[in-house]
């Protein structure tokens, strides 16, 4: 009598046929509730798929308990959830690790499950991380539910925390570091009999010697096969289920085979064995995956050190006294001393001290930056001179550390068009050569039965693609590394694929080539107009904004106001309604309506021009200046050098864009550009060149989104409202100019992968058929060009910076 299994986790059942599900119109045996119970849950929710095309069991269930059901309740509170669930808008955004995930079809079974929740915007499972990036709406869904729902389809999910993922990372690479040693002993040990037996130093021994080294051969590879390539399989069987052919068909059907009639010929004693070239196949593809693993854990490290830089610790400055606190127990408002070498516990402003900063580790910025009372600072980063004392405005998600984690947790879930093309080929050549195997055995049966088999061997192993497939990936995870530390965020995935294409950067003015720093230069009006009420109304009209010139302003806040009407015109400037009369602030034709300039007004070229008007009369003209970045002149004579144009467009109408233009080398100017002429000027370049555009990420929406790359400079909390495909953090523009030889250098590896594989199996698979390639030579030269493929990508990680 055969043992019954339970249908959903594979475990012996031994009660009978008390526990069941019908799925697909036949009762199915469980073997507890809690199996019966998430098999009910999928059928209900019309999942039946998922049982279709999984290619692993389920995991064995234990039905929830209050106590677990509590625990789920405990992520509904908000103190819990400020560590990682992040608000933004009408949506809450939250990263889980789950905890089971063995094939594309648990990613599909947890994405359909999850969308059919009320209150759900957008889920995305990224297999390789094992992580879910939710979207969804908190006042209609709790985040205990969404744990439940999980729950209930048999996996365990939590927030994701650096330190679990950590020790679930290293508990998977060992047991891969296991599969490799285990396939790289066996391999050894079979080669060792197999080079002697075809050196023909055992032509005297006895045959039924030879016979036993056969079996020996036999055994030593069994785990191999069995263990070591299992992932293989189950790669292979999931494409399949799901319509597909990927390399891994390839390879299962090469170690498959190979082991099966090599079992064969020793048991009937007669033809070829090949036990080498089973394990020798199995061992190098493991080697080349253990290299890649190993490139992309390098690539991430980056990103994942961001978890690591905030303290667990602060001093907590109250009542006089200073008290050593857990930095999550901080709160807003609160007031924390940071002695010098200590690093900051949370965002907030300076309240206290004058002192330097570290921000390398968020910026890649080298220099400290020097702050004073009222600076932001920023957590992670590391007080270098005086001790500060600093006044929480930011904890959890929304500071800046969690942003840019937030930002490549986003971009992680994205692939580039050049990955997938490079994965559909992988897929083509994948079923291409599986027919060419198969005439190639049709032939060679004819011709010579005796080497058909081996010589199909042959075919399959030395025409895996799998240099193919790791052309790609594996390049632009290590350029990803690299733009990381030079603080640069990737926030679209066809970035790699236009940067290296760029012949044309067009610059706005202030916040790019200039720092963005606008302060008040001069201030001219009539005897009757009083300066501080003046800019004390230019700084009510301008409270709110963003823009630099906003902030120019924000010093001279004084007296409240009770303005009404407030009206933003973009690129033009604002008005608004005190005390019955129309005031307005900005460019001298919005602010003036086309009236004279006054009698008063003493032409000026040190900066830009804010005009104030009253009921259209100009009462007073702001100057502001603006400090040029020091590598402006150095970046644009780099992007020069490397064929790429360069050109303003700034809304700026003073004769200060001319001026800098003239100190940069740009000749193409274009002053007093409204954001829709931006957008028509760079839509102008678009026929011959591929256009990037520098803008301040916010105010410039329309002319970001319009060209064939965005790039914004990032600074402190704007970047979450920035909308650029890429962001320089710091105030280095040289690093533009890095960013695209990177891209460039990343590209041409690509290509140089492609050809190399290309190549490799074109030369390799007229010699495979010919019958000139023995298999574990095939094996070798696979491996080999695998490993050439991954080394080759790991030298962007040595391109200096």
């Amino acid at each position: 009598m055969s043992e019954i299994r339970c249908f959903h986790c594979n475990e012996p059942v031994f009660c009978g046929d008390q526990f069941q599900t019908r799925i697909n119109g036949q009762l199915q045996t469980m073997c507890c509730p809690g199996c019966q119970a998430v098999s009910q849950a999928i059928i209900e929710a019309g999942l039946t798929n998922y049982y279709k095309f999984r290619t692993e069991p389920g995991k064995r269930q234990n039905a929830l308990v209050p106590d677990e059901l509590r625990a789920f309740s405990a992520y509904d509170l908000e103190e819990v959830q400020a560590d990682f669930v992040h608000q933004e808008g009408e949506l809450s955004e939250v990263s889980l690790t789950l905890d089971g995930i063995s094939c594309a079809a648990c990613a599909w079974l947890i994405e359909h499950k999850l969308q059919h929740l009320p209150g759900i915007a957008r889920v995305s499972v990224n297999t390789t991380t094992h992580r879910a990036l939710i979207h969804y709406q908190k006042a209609a869904l709790k985040l205990s539910d969404i744990l439940q729902a999980i729950a209930r389809i048999g996996y365990q999910a939590a927030p994701y925390q650096l330190d679990e993922q950590e020790l679930r990372f290293k508990r998977d690479g060992q047991r891969f570091l296991i599969r490799l040693g285990l396939a790289g002993l066996a391999t050894m040990q079979v080669m060792m009999f197999a080079f002697a037996l075809y050196s023909g130093y055992f032509t005297d021994l006895e045959q039924e010697y030879r016979e036993y080294f056969r079996w020996v051969s036999l055994i030593f590879a069994a785990p191999v096969v069995f263990y070591s390539a299992a992932p293989f399989y189950f790669s292979a069987i999931r494409s399949l289920l799901m319509g597909k052919v990927n390399m891994d068909v390839a390879v299962s059907i090469a170690i498959c085979g190979a082991y099966l009639a090599s079992c064969i010929a020793t048991i009937k004693g007669t033809g070829e064995v090949y036990f080498e070239s089973v394990t020798m196949f199995t061992f190098f593809l493991l080697l080349g995956r253990y290299f890649e693993q190993k490139a992309l854990q390098k690539a991430s490290i980056s990103a994942s050190n961001l978890h690591k830089l905030v303290p667990l610790t602060a001093r907590l400055v109250r009542d006089g006294k200073i008290t050593v606190i857990p930095a999550k127990q901080l709160r807003l408002g609160d007031v924390i001393q940071v002695r010098p070498g200590e690093t900051i516990a949370a965002d907030g402003d300076i309240v206290a001290g004058h002192s330097s900063v570290n921000e390398a580790m968020l910026t890649g910025e080298q220099l400290p930056l020097e702050k004073a009372n009222g600076s932001e600072v920023y957590a992670g980063t590391i007080n270098i001179d005086q001790p500060i004392e600093v006044k929480i405005t930011a904890l959890g998600q929304d500071q800046l550390v969690a942003k840019i984690i937030r930002l490549q947790e986003s971009a992680s879930h994205a692939k580039p068009r050049i990955a997938e093309t490079a994965s559909r080929l992988s897929g083509i050549f994948s079923t291409v050569i599986l027919a060419i195997a198969a005439l190639t055995w049709l032939v060679w049966h004819f011709y010579r039965p005796e080497d058909a088999f081996w010589v199909t061997l042959s075919v399959l192993v030395a025409t895996c693609p799998c240099a193919l497939a790791l052309a790609t990936p594996t390049a632009v995870t290590c350029a990803t590394a690299q733009l990381t530390k030079l603080g640069i965020i990737v926030r679209k995935s066809a970035v790699f694929e236009t940067l290296p294409e760029i012949t044309q950067v067009v610059f706005d003015k202030t916040g790019t080539l200039t720092q963005g720093e606008l302060q008040l230069h001069a201030w001219q009006s009539g005897d009757e107009t009083d300066k501080q009420s003046s800019l004390n109304i230019i700084a009510h009209l301008e409270q709110g904004s963003l823009h630099p010139i906003a902030k120019a302003f924000a010093p001279f806040l004084g007296q409240s106001l009770q303005l009404e009407n407030i009206h933003h015109q973009v690129g033009l400037g604002v008005s608004s309604t005190l005390d019955g009369a129309l005031y307005k602030v900005g460019h001298f034709d919005f602010a003036c309506q086309g009236a004279p300039a006054p009698q008063w007004y003493q032409p000026s070229d040190a900066g830009q021009q804010i005009w104030l008007s009253r009921n259209g009369v100009p009462i007073g003209c702001a100057v502001l200046a603006d400090k040029v970045r020091e590598d402006s002149a150095q970046t644009i004579c780099a992007l020069k050098a490397l064929g790429i144009s360069v050109s303003i467009a700034s809304g700026d109408r003073s004769e200060q864009v001319n001026k800098l233009a003239a100190l940069l080398g740009v000749t193409e100017v274009n002053a007093g550009m409204l954001p829709g002429d931006k957008l028509a000027y760079v839509q102008s370049l678009q026929p011959e060149h591929k256009v990037a555009m520098f803008g301040d990420g916010i105010n410039d929406a329309p002319v970001l989104a319009g060209a064939d790359l965005s790039v914004a400079m990032g600074s402190g909390t704007a970047i979450a409202k920035n909308s650029a495909d890429t962001i320089l953090l710091g105030d280095h523009l040289s690093r533009f100019v890095q960013a695209v030889r990177i891209a460039r250098a990343t590209r041409r590896i690509i290509y140089q992968n492609l050809y190399w594989a290309l190549g490799y199996n074109l030369l390799i698979l007229p010699l495979a058929v010919t019958g000139h390639i023995y298999p574990y030579i095939a094996a070798l030269g696979m491996s080999a060009s695998s490993l050439v493929v991954v080394s080759n990508s790991l030298r962007l990680l040595r391109i200096r910076l």
